[in-house]
């Protein structure tokens, strides 16, 4: 569109973006109004002429587009604090006395850049219909009503194998999917932050292609993990904020709000994801979409350009557990405490490992949306591929409580089949559950408040992606209490972070962040804060913190920092004294009933129709049971597509190749660098060190804080990484992967890897595989030779040789150097070549179940409480 802001033009502009996005033709009405009075005058305000478009295209049945010109007028009456542009459109006059953006009378500047983001809205919000309608091409199995128990045309499912055979192009069955399937699948969302958006950008333009998006209003970008307004005016930052701005230009995104406006997934789960839908993100916490029931999966960035630029990617449907929730938990205890419990009694990496968790049972109706998030957050703290809540009326509320219904109407519900296969299943009584603490420097390390009394902090923080408004609201109550006993607040550092701008903007109406600065707490914009350590707020080297984020490796707030993790409330409670103290004693004194007035009014100020819990209640006090109508996916007419071969699931074999390269790679020489069990990614590549611009500048820092001197090992001829359990766990940066490949590591092996960095190593083309057998850990001691035969599956040291195995898509994927130098080749068939066979001229058997604990199925675990 031209850049003129003039109201002539600007309704111009609309009218031909109208003829020029979506062919329709305007015209006839447009010269109506030049042969009368002219367009300037015809129209007072930008709402009279958006009522007039939109009354037009529905007169001519263009309601899709209709729909998009109410969309636009929506966002531009919307407060810019809940994302919109916060124009008056029915104000009085278009000229610049009445017209700056948020000025006394509301209306727009003409002169200014109002009109121009506008019509950029416009534009993006029409072209979204044509991107819609190009996707939804990509036909998914039709829907059926549940009528109960497993339909007679399918085998037994969960909710996870639902919606992936959902979203399946093609099903090695017309029964479904089961755990070891290989599947190619549609996506309904990608979402990424800003830093990796850099690492999405180095993946497309290593192979020199630009930046694509399958759906322009599809994709989720945020600043929030480095940018910071305290640091706009710095280089780096300003990079980072221009690439933002390109992708939005670039995509003709639709959701973009800019930087600090929230955390990546706290404004996704409230207002975006859906239940049913398939999203990935590159972070590690995108599992909070399982709030919602969204099967959300963190993958790296190479993973998520190649799902943006074709709204496709593959799973390997996986395994899960089954978490059935019993009892009633006391009214103030939340979703952190119930995550931390259950890190407590599962532990990290063993149960959950590549696995999703499902969660349900009789007690999943006392835990709220924001609950569910926080639980579903830290699912990958478990180890876990994701987590997932089975849909039910609180999810159903949630949703149908969204002003906008473009943010409500592609839900759709399915549950799990009652004779579903679980690797395990465990009961956790809520009414258990009491305030923890997660020690430094694993979050799995819990113990009760009460078994920790007296901890003394430098600093503590109530904030990150999985401290949630309902938690921010109770925290305040809690230290308002402690204000009106009159405790001592002591020298200490203290910060509060809402996760997003609405969420800061319902706390300051509600008097909340006036609570939070007389106790002491600092108030920086939206974002991820202290809990990555890389922005302008990090933990001095030597403090220990108190801290209501969600991951507390080492160096994770700041290098040589050390954090502890809790609920907000057990924060605020420690924050008077400094010390860790019990927050019962001062949550008794908070009133309930103005806690859930409280968050009533958070929904009411978002446009929502539903209170923080139900009006209605029964007697005695239980929430009333409310319809939800579960669906099936039609699988009956299923096959495997014509030309998209069953990828092999089981073998040891090794195959023939008849010309596919492994970069060069079918015989690695080396020497052993060995590492123990949970090397996580924050300490592969820290950070601060993310942004480097390539592998080899990655490389430079790789071990930088905990083993700088493994790079020169490297350098030295140690270029097989063994591990121990868990390799890779933490964040999902592609990073970690890329920098041990830039410092000229050949190969990582380990006893497991974590599920994304297991899944990263082949996407840039770096080979690892799993060995489990202890003599051979015995023998790959530090420094030890050793030689691995790639196409005969073999590894050789001390003598003794080892086998092992690849997944075919992993050898593909190396074969052809990483994904990205696949879709060179294959472009948006990518997937569809990879998947049949034509990617390379290998055909490789999938590996064995690589979980290293024997589970019971189905059968309910005994919990080390």
């Amino acid at each position: 569109m031209a850049v003129e802001s003039s109201p002539s033009r600007f309704m111009t502009n609309v009218l031909s973006a109208l003829k020029r996005i979506r062919g329709v033709d305007l015209d006839d009405a447009r010269q109506s109004y030049r042969d009368g009075p002219g367009l300037d005058s015809s129209f007072t305000n930008l709402g009279q002429f958006f009522h007039f478009v939109d009354k037009e295209l529905r007169s001519r049945d263009h309601v899709a587009e209709a729909e998009a010109i109410a969309h636009v007028a929506e966002l531009c009456a919307t407060d810019p604090e809940l994302g919109g542009l916060g124009i008056v459109a029915d104000a009085v006059g278009w000229g610049p006395d009445s017209a700056s953006p948020a000025s006394s009378t509301g209306s727009i500047h003409t002169d200014g850049p109002v009109l121009r983001e506008v019509e950029f809205l416009v534009d993006a919000w029409l072209s979204a219909v044509s991107s819609r309608e190009a996707a939804s091409r990509q036909a998914r199995p039709a829907l059926r009503r549940r009528l109960g128990g497993t339909p007679s045309d399918a085998h037994p499912m969960t909710l996870t194998e639902k919606i992936l055979a959902y979203h399946a192009f093609s099903l090695p069955s017309a029964k479904g999917v089961k755990p070891g399937d290989v599947v190619r699948v549609s996506l309904d969302w990608v979402i990424a932050s800003e830093v990796a958006w850099l690492g999405m950008l180095h993946s497309m333009r290593s192979i020199g292609q630009q930046m694509q998006a399958w759906r322009n209003d599809r994709f989720w970008l945020t600043g929030d993990h480095a940018v910071d307004p305290r640091n706009y005016h710095l280089e780096k930052s300003q990079m980072l904020r221009r690439e933002m701005e390109t992708a939005k230009r670039g995509l003709k995104m639709t959701e973009n709000q800019g930087s600090n406006y929230t955390i990546l997934h706290t404004e996704f789960v409230r207002e975006r994801a859906e239940p049913g839908m398939l999203v990935i993100g590159a972070d590690s916490h995108t599992c909070s979409g399982g709030a919602v029931s969204s099967l959300s999966i963190g993958l790296g960035a190479g993973d998520n350009m190649i799902g943006l630029a074709t709204g496709q990617t593959w799973f390997k449907v996986p395994e899960s557990i089954r978490v059935n929730f019993t009892g009633k938990p006391a009214w103030h205890i939340k979703g952190k405490d119930v995550i931390l419990s259950i890190l407590r009694a599962l532990r990290r990496n063993t149960f959950a490992a590549d696995r999703v968790v499902e969660f349900g049972g009789p007690g999943a109706e006392y835990l709220s949306c924001d609950a569910r998030f926080a639980i579903c957050n830290m699912c990958t703290e478990l180890g876990a591929i994701t987590g997932i809540f089975v849909p039910d009326k609180v999810t159903r509320a949630f949703l149908d409580g969204r002003k906008s219904k473009v943010y409500k109407s592609n839900s759709v519900y399915f549950a799990p089949d009652e004779d579903a296969e679980y690797a395990a299943a465990f009961d956790i009584d809520l009414g258990r559950v009491e305030p923890s603490i997660a020690i430094y420097p694993s979050p799995d390390d819990v113990y009760p408040v009460t078994e920790r009394l007296g901890m003394r902090f430098d600093g503590c923080f109530i904030g990150a992606c999985t401290t949630t408004e309902e938690d921010l609201v109770l925290a305040a109550l809690v230290l308002e209490v402690g204000m009106k006993r009159g405790l001592a607040i002591v020298p200490g550092k203290r910060l509060v972070v809402p996760g997003s701008r609405p969420i800061a903007r319902n706390l300051r109406m509600l008097g909340l962040m006036d609570i939070y600065e007389s106790a002491g707490f600092e108030q920086p914009a939206p974002g991820c804060s202290m809990c990555l350590g890389m922005g302008v707020d990090i933990a001095e080297e030597g403090s220990n913190w108190l801290s209501s984020q969600n991951r507390n490796f080492k160096n994770r707030m700041g290098k040589g920092s050390v954090g502890h993790i809790c609920s907000a409330a057990t924060v605020a409670a420690a924050s008077f004294s400094m010390t860790l103290s019990d927050p019962t004693e001062l949550l008794r004194e908070v009133d309930e009933s103005r806690y859930n007035e409280l968050l009533e009014q958070c929904k009411a100020w978002r446009n929502r129709k539903h209170a923080a819990v139900p009006q209605k209640k029964h007697a005695n006090g239980d929430i009333p049971e409310e319809d939800v109508e579960y669906v099936e996916p039609a699988l009956t007419a299923a096959t495997v597509q014509k030309g998209e071969a069953k990828l092999s699931q089981r073998g040891t074999t090794a195959p023939e190749t008849t010309g596919g390269q492994l970069d060069g790679a079918n015989a690695i020489q080396g020497r052993v660098f060995t590492m123990g069990d949970f090397v996580d990614t924050d300490a592969i590549i820290p950070a601060p060190f993310c942004s480097s611009p390539t592998d080899e500048a990655l490389g430079s820092h790789c071990f930088e804080y905990v083993c700088p001197d493994f790079r020169d090992h490297v350098r030295q001829g140690y270029t097989v990484v063994v591990g121990g359990k868990a390799f890779g766990c933490g964040s999902s940066r592609e990073e970690a992967a890329r920098a041990l490949k830039g410092i000229g590591v050949k190969c990582v092996i380990a006893r497991s890897f974590s599920f994304i960095f297991g899944r990263n190593m082949p996407t840039i083309g770096l080979i690892g595989f799993v060995i489990t057998d202890d003599e051979f850990y015995r023998l790959a001691g530090h420094g030890a030779e050793i030689e691995i035969d790639v196409q005969g599956r073999c590894v050789r040291v001390g003598g003794r040789e080892f086998g092992f195995r690849l997944d075919d898509m992993e050898l593909k994927l190396v074969e052809n150097r990483g994904l990205a130098e696949a879709f060179r080749r294959h472009r948006k068939d990518v997937y569809d070549a990879l998947c049949s066979g034509r990617g390379t001229s290998a055909e490789v058997p999938s590996p064995a179940s690589l979980a290293d604990v024997s589970m019971q199925r189905r059968k309910p675990e005994g919990l080390a409480w």
